[in-house]
């Protein structure tokens, strides 16, 4: 071959002109540019909202719950579209660390950026509704607390016993929580303790000592404690709000005249009985106790159930005397007919009268 030829063929060999390189450069970058574009489009869809539903769900972030778990939930729960795509934002944003448990309402139409704001904000506690009625004593209310898993029995037991810094104003030195624990529906959270769990019911009975309720109180004679004894034999001895005045006014009637108050319900309440199983033919009212109100005079040692708000406000606001202007003295509840009856008097003539007609059915 000549030295022409092998001149050529090198020339021919040799490295591709600029315009094709240039020409390959372009082409990569277009390729770039549109996978780029294409994942920055596919990234923009998985982390938008799932649809256009507006109607909030709740959603339950569960404690030692952690990115990951939270991510898959929320696609279980058809909220995002993508579990590994949300766990990622979380990671990138710095929130997997700040996701707070509790309930939160969150909407399909929410992209997973705003439901991540959302949670990092923190949700609120998961609660459990107590209804406690009034009149209940504080070993019913103790048991309901502990049935919905707001402390153990035998710690919410001491505590009533022995309230410490839960004791309201008022409370004796060695009273227990017996009548403070005000009847109401509450909504606490369901890790609520037992010390806890009783603030609430002691702090709701605080609301009700009032500016008004403390000079009704002053005026009255009558410490918060024996208030709140009172109210408690008011509430277990009346059939109605309608009833509570009147019975108070008999009560208070009778703390004056120095007479026994003979109320069942304290008896039953010193040897542990429900109000039905007392037996005056067993010699119940002959058995004495501190809250044997047959054998001791004044008020009992203490509430015997938990009093609410109207119990509370007859005892301050009592009908004292007849329409004739005689104070009240007795009263019962019979049968007339089939139908209740109330009746107070004034007298024990009258009341023995009505005892023989209404309880005994001797016209």
């Amino acid at each position: 071959m000549s030295d022409r030829g092998a001149e050529d063929t090198a020339k021919a060999a040799g490295p591709p002109s600029r315009k094709r390189r240039g020409r390959g450069l372009a082409l990569t970058l277009l390729i770039v540019v549109v996978l780029g574009a294409l994942g920055l489009s596919a990234v923009r869809f998985v982390l938008s909202p799932v649809s256009a539903t507006t109607a909030t769900v709740e959603f339950e972030v569960l404690p030692g719950w952690g990115g990951a778990r939270i991510a898959d939930a929320l696609e279980a729960a058809g909220l995002v579209r993508s579990a590994l795509a949300f766990e990622v934002l979380l990671r990138l944003t710095e929130l997997d660390r700040k996701m707070g448990e509790g309930l939160y309402d969150l909407a399909p139409a929410m992209s997973s950026r705003e439901i991540a704001a959302a949670l990092a904000a923190g949700g609120r506690p998961r609660t459990v509704r107590i209804v406690i009625p009034e009149g209940w004593r504080a070993a019913a209310v103790v048991a309901r607390l502990a049935a919905n898993g707001l402390g153990e029995e035998p710690e919410l037991a001491a505590l009533v016993r022995s309230p410490g810094e839960l004791a309201p104003p008022g409370l004796p030195e060695g009273a227990s929580l017996e009548g403070y624990l005000f009847p109401a529906s509450y909504d606490l959270p369901v890790r609520t303790s037992a010390s806890q769990a009783l603030a609430a019911l002691v702090a709701r009975f605080e609301d009700e000592l009032t500016g008004d309720v403390v000079a009704d109180l002053a005026a009255s004679g009558l410490r918060v404690h024996e208030w709140v004894t009172l109210a408690s034999m008011v509430q277990a001895e009346a059939a109605s709000v309608e009833e509570m005045p009147i019975i108070a006014g008999v009560f208070r009637n009778r703390l004056d005249d120095e007479m026994l108050l003979q109320s069942d319900p304290t008896v039953a309440y010193g040897l542990g009985k429900a109000l039905p199983e007392l037996d005056a033919l067993a010699g119940d009212l002959r058995k004495d106790t501190p809250w044997n109100t047959y054998t001791r005079p004044g008020l009992p040692e203490g509430p015997i159930g938990n009093p609410g708000r109207e119990a509370l406000l007859a005892v301050l606001e009592p009908q004292r005397l007849d329409p004739n202007g005689v104070p009240y003295l007795y009263f019962l509840h019979g049968t007339d007919a089939g139908q209740p009856v109330f009746r107070p008097n004034t007298n024990l003539q009258a009341h023995n009268r009505d005892v023989d007609r209404y309880l005994r059915n001797r016209q």
